[in-house]
C-alpha cells in the first residue's frame, strides 16, 4: 500500500498495484471479436512470462471464457485462468477503441479488460483477486475515472 493517504478507487483496486506493470497496459485496441480481444490479452499477458508463448495463454484464456463469459456488466470483463509454469500472479488491462459484445451477465458490451493469470496451485487466492476486482469496479465513480484515463499511463494509475 502507498504510504500516503489513498482514496476510496485506490483502496479498492489494491490487487493490481503488485500484479499489473506499465507495459502489460493497453489503450484504444481495436478488435472486432472476443477472440482477437483474448488474443491481444494474451500477448500483453505473456510479455514478462519467460519461456511462455502467447498461444499457450490464450488457450488457458480461451478454455475458460467458453464454460462462461468473464463479463461482469458495466462495461468490463474479467477473464482469468489458472497457469502452470508462474509462481506469482499477474495481470494485464486493456481499454477498447469501440465496446464489444462480449455476453456480460447485464449483455451490455465491454470496454474494459482486465486479465489475471494465476499459478494453476493458487485456487484461494485466485478467487480472492477476482473478488476483489469485482469489488473494486463496482465503484461507478472510479469505473467513470477509468473509462476516461486519457491514455495508457493514466490507466495505469488509476489501476495501481
Amino acid at each position: 500500500m502507498s504510504q500516503t493517504a489513498p482514496n476510496a478507487a485506490t483502496t479498492s483496486a489494491g490487487p493490481l498495484q503488485t500484479l499489473l506493470t506499465r507495459d502489460r497496459v493497453a489503450v484504444a485496441i481495436k478488435v472486432s471479436s472476443k477472440k482477437r480481444m483474448l488474443e491481444e490479452l494474451a500477448e500483453l499477458l505473456s510479455r514478462q512470462l519467460p519461456g511462455m508463448d502467447q498461444h499457450t495463454v490464450f488457450a488457458v484464456l480461451n478454455e475458460r471464457e467458453r464454460l462462461g463469459s468473464t463479463g461482469i456488466g458495466h462495461g468490463i470483463a474479467l477473464p482469468h485462468g489458472r497457469l502452470n509454469g508462474i509462481s506469482e500472479p499477474i495481470a494485464a488491462a486493456v481499454r477498447l477503441h469501440q465496446p464489444l459484445d462480449f455476453d456480460a451477465i447485464d449483455d451490455k458490451p465491454i470496454t474494459l479488460v482486465i486479465g489475471l493469470l494465476v499459478p494453476a496451485e493458487a485456487t484461494d487466492q485466485h478467487l480472492r483477486i477476482l473478488s476483489q476486482l469485482a469489488g473494486a469496479f463496482s465503484d461507478s465513480p472510479f469505473r467513470r475515472e477509468i473509462f476516461e484515463a486519457a491514455d495508457a499511463d493514466a490507466l495505469y494509475r488509476l489501476l495501481t
